[in-house]
């Protein structure tokens, strides 16, 4: 397969209609790692035509169960077989460190052997009684059908896997659109589903633009779902597209996630300890570019000083770099312009009377680089606290009591996920419980589960993603009523 071939459809790996390419840049030195297909309007409607056909047509959405399970579980284990490539082929794309990338590739195969393990869990339908011996009524799940899948570029590998391994395991057929910055890894997961022995026309590749690819598989009458993680502007953009024709929408757009800290968590050297490496952990984490990322630290007031001091020395001290050296901590941005966003906000900020504790700076060198920032002070007038800025910035509020923790960390139009920091387990649980976010951690932040959905509250989108509620979004419910002894009702005359 030539570089600009990586366009797939139908089985068939081909360049751009129009012949049109893009440089992919290697954000460490701005360097040009690949070149690749700029699909458009007509690579689109050829994909979404080769998925329909063989969602119509074709065997997969008929075949076994345990049949497609199996070809899952071989996906996952050619993921492990080929790990160190495509890890570090992430690593390259996307900016993370090597071994980010590699926790990636084993996360990717934990959700394809997961989603197989759930459907062969299943049985054949829900029976349902309808209170007679004579009716047979049962609950069945069948794919939604074509379904378009449109994945962000902070983790191109990993979000393609928590849409097409439930898209796959339902029995649908799909069209993929990675980001245009990082569609490397996920041209690899197409090829190892191939030799997986997926059939043709069942999974599709249009690598290129959102515009004109993400917006035509939105609004295109023979799409049956999309399913998108990206920014809320885009998202909404998504929803109204889909509109038109009344298709499934799944959404994933971010959030603006509090991470509370209570004193008490705090009065030992280890709670301390603890707490303020998790709160580097759930801020700078590939370098702030997580949608889940506790980007917004809220530490009670009487343990500000002492928490923030040690925060802001530790970041300092990070390590950054191109993410294949040795003892690099914390790679890029994917590019300049994300660099920009991040420098933006952290002026309007300063300008808002926030005060600089850490960072603020570009390093010296090449790529696309920035300082782990921690801005104290801040308040919820400032621009910088309500949006997102997806990036190393981490900005500190503080409060006095419970209630107050509970409204700041709910003071926003996101709800993706938070966490809570306390000695007080029945304050955990009381805090936890009044949180309006779709995930919330305990003494922890950042880990998920497969078998746990994933999802946000308000603006942070639709639908959940992973648990049986991640492959509920990927199919139909259907009631299937049999009467085993019919008879005239004589509700007429006649």
């Amino acid at each position: 397969m030539s570089e600009q071939k990586t366009i797939h459809i139908a089985g068939e790996w081909r360049p751009a209609d129009s012949g049109a390419s893009r440089e992919i840049l290697d954000p460490a030195d701005s360097t040009v790692l690949a070149v690749v297909a700029e699909g458009g309007t007509a690579d689109t409607n050829a994909a979404v035509s080769a998925a329909r056909a063989a969602f119509d047509t074709g065997p997969w959405p008929r075949t076994p169960v345990a049949e497609r399970a199996a070809l899952l579980r071989r996906t996952a284990d050619l993921l492990q077989r080929d790990r160190e490539r495509i890890g570090l082929l992430e690593s390259r794309d996307a900016g993370k460190t090597l071994e980010e990338g590699r926790i990636d590739v084993d996360c990717v195969a934990d959700a394809f052997r997961y989603f197989a393990d759930l459907v062969t869990a299943e049985g054949a339908g829900r029976v349902v009684d309808a209170g007679s011996a004579d009716v047979h009524s049962v609950v069945v799940h069948e794919p939604v059908g074509v379904c378009a899948l449109i994945t962000p570029w902070n983790y191109p590998l990993l979000q393609a896997s928590w849409k097409v391994a439930p898209a796959l395991a339902a029995g649908n057929t799909f069209v993929i659109k990675p980001s245009e910055l990082t569609p490397l890894s996920t041209v690899v997961l197409i090829e190892l589903l191939a030799e997986a022995g997926l059939p043709a026309g069942v999974a599709n590749l249009v690598t290129g633009a959102g515009d004109p690819v993400g917006a035509r598989l939105s609004a295109h009458p023979e799409v049956d779902l999309v399913s998108f993680t990206g920014g809320l502007a885009s998202g909404t953009k998504v929803m109204k597209a889909a509109a038109d024709s009344v298709k499934k929408v799944a959404l994933e757009l971010g959030g603006k996630n509090p991470n509370v800290v209570f004193a008490d968590a705090c009065a030992t050297a280890q709670g301390f300890d603890t707490a303020v490496d998790q709160a580097l952990n759930a801020a700078f984490m590939h370098s702030g570019q997580v949608c889940s990322a506790g980007s917004r630290l809220i530490v009670e007031e009487s343990l500000r000083e002492r928490f923030v001091t040690e925060l802001a020395r530790r970041a300092e001290r990070i390590r950054l770099g191109r993410g294949t050296d040795p003892g690099v901590e914390c790679g890029p941005l994917v590019s300049a312009a994300q660099r920009e966003r991040a420098e933006s906000y952290v002026a309007s900020a300063l300008a808002e009377g926030a005060v600089l504790r850490a960072g603020g700076e570009r390093p010296e060198g090449p790529g696309f680089f920035y300082r782990p920032t921690v801005l104290d002070r801040c308040h919820r007038g400032m621009r910088v606290i309500r949006e997102e800025v997806f990036g190393p910035v981490l900005t500190v509020e503080t409060f006095r009591t419970e209630d107050e923790a509970v409204a700041l960390a709910n003071d926003t139009e996101y709800g993706l996920a938070g966490g809570v920091w306390t000695a007080d387990q029945g304050r955990a649980r009381r805090v936890a419980g009044r949180l309006r976010h779709g995930t919330v951690w305990i003494n922890d932040f950042h880990p998920y589960l497969p078998q746990a959905e994933w999802g946000g509250f308000g603006k942070s989108g639709t639908g959940r993603e992973l648990g049986p509620a991640g492959l509920a979004e990927y199919r139909e419910t259907k009631h299937v009523y049999q009467n085993l002894a019919p008879r005239p009702v004589r509700w007429f005359a006649g």
